[in-house]
């Protein structure tokens, strides 16, 4: 039987910049190359629709396992994006008009050019409001920029936590203690910078134990890593520090993958990754879920691989000849 080799189209941040230790983005690359596929990559912003075609400028990509050498790309090209079987829309957020110009953007590609994740529902979906629809899983949680609402919240809860809607790795997440006096200043901050809500969350001193990250595939949880924060630091997130721990889903978080994962698969959201806090669902992450280094680093678990094979196996092109692994 036929393998059919695939042609990846992926867009991203700029590839010199990446960490390769934790980056999701190089792990399923490498993965994809190692079938065969062809790699090609290009940034957001060299994104076009171009009279009726979307089109992209970037190169070629190989992609290495060696830390100071870890990829070389070819000559710089445009290329229609529909020739592609397909798009791995990977780039960090913020989630900011940018972003979704280019879920609209990637949403007018043909059916045969598969779009990981979903444009329509990652724009649909943004990791802090999908969250919302589970309020049954959630802490205590506020998203406003009324600032008497706000000052309400921490006045019955106490202890919180304060962070951008759209943000992500942990930039500008603050905790404001009951002693606190710099609220009202750190939200003046918020808002003379972003018309934006924020959201606000009562804190959870399990956290001190660690966030979980659970990546699910398909819905289904695939593997899980623990981020201890450091002393003294609120954020556990990778990208400020916290350290990854090996860790097992408890009862309760195989409930809350359990809740939610079917909706992921019915959505489009094939590869997403969701933090959970002791008992409570925090964060629904489908813009550029991280995390699968390090879990196959501490448990043996293949995201990657996991991955590649749900998209061999969606994508009819693929699941035409019969591919199976």
């Amino acid at each position: 039987m036929t393998t059919k080799h695939l042609s990846f189209a992926i867009q991203m941040d700029p590839v010199a910049g990446i960490d390769i230790a934790g980056d999701s983005t190089f792990a399923l690359g490498l993965e994809a190359q190692s079938r065969g596929h062809n790699l090609w990559y290009y940034t957001p912003d060299k994104l076009s629709f171009d009279e009726g075609k979307i089109t992209a400028c970037g190169q070629s990509l190989q992609l290495f396992d060696i830390s100071d050498a870890f990829f070389k790309t070819g000559p710089i090209e445009t290329r229609a994006l529909d020739e592609f079987d397909v798009v791995l829309m990977r780039q960090d957020p913020p989630f900011d008009m940018a972003y979704i110009t280019a879920t609209h953007i990637l949403e007018r590609l043909p059916a045969s050019t598969m779009v990981v994740n979903n444009p329509a529902e990652v724009r649909n979906a943004p990791e802090k409001l999908l969250v919302t629809h589970y309020p049954n899983l959630l802490p205590a949680t506020l998203i406003s920029r009324d600032s008497d609402a706000i000052r309400a919240f921490r006045a019955k809860h106490k202890d919180i936590i304060v962070k951008p809607l759209f943000g992500n790795g942990g930039a500008g997440v603050f905790r404001i203690q009951p002693n606190d006096q710099n609220l009202n200043s750190l939200l003046e901050v918020f808002f003379g910078n972003s018309r934006e809500p924020v959201m606000v969350q009562a804190y959870l001193p399990a956290v001190r134990n660690g966030d979980k990250r659970v990546v699910l595939v398909n819905g289904e949880p695939v593997g899980v890593v623990n981020r201890i924060p450091n002393a003294g630091e609120a954020r556990s997130n990778f990208h400020v520090g916290g350290t990854a721990a090996n860790a097992d889903l408890t009862a309760r978080d195989k409930d809350i993958c359990a809740t939610i994962g079917p909706e992921l698969k019915r959505r489009g959201l094939l590869f997403v990754g969701i933090d959970i806090i002791g008992n409570y669902l925090t964060e629904i992450n489908v813009t550029s879920p991280t995390g699968i280094r390090e879990i196959q680093r501490l448990s043996g678990v293949d995201i990657a691989a996991l991955t590649i094979d749900a998209i061999e196996q969606q994508h009819p092109l693929h699941a035409c000849n019969g591919i199976a692994r």
